[in-house]
């Protein structure tokens, strides 16, 4: 079976530093969408203090990643990825199945 969701190299490193830096434990972070912005929907991440019975499980490298379940459908086949440039850095989502996102870059639809 595959993976609802792949992480890059630098979103995984990114996780590992921000689960270190917390300063209390968390079983990884958690995924997700919500209602939100010129398009309705934007991507969320949390720290994970628990694992909700219907989430999405994914462990690389000894972290872990959980998908809401409400978000999975919406989320098959995107890449989870954290860029640096020159104005800001973050976590950024390239999913095949956006149909359009708003001028600010803030919202989807799909």
């Amino acid at each position: 079976m595959h993976q609802a969701i792949s992480i890059s190299d630098a979103a995984l490193n990114q996780v590992r530093h921000l689960l270190a830096q917390r300063g209390k434990p968390s079983i990884g972070i958690r995924v997700g969408l919500k209602t939100k912005g010129c398009n309705g929907l934007a991507y969320s991440i949390e720290y994970a203090d628990e694992q909700h019975t219907m989430d999405e499980c994914i462990t690389i490298d000894e972290v872990t990643i959980l998908i809401d379940p409400k978000a999975i459908m919406f989320l098959i086949g995107t890449e989870m990825d954290f860029v640096t440039d020159k104005f800001q850095s973050g976590f950024v989502f390239n999913n095949p199945n956006e149909k359009g996102r708003c001028g600010c870059g803030k919202s989807f639809h799909v």
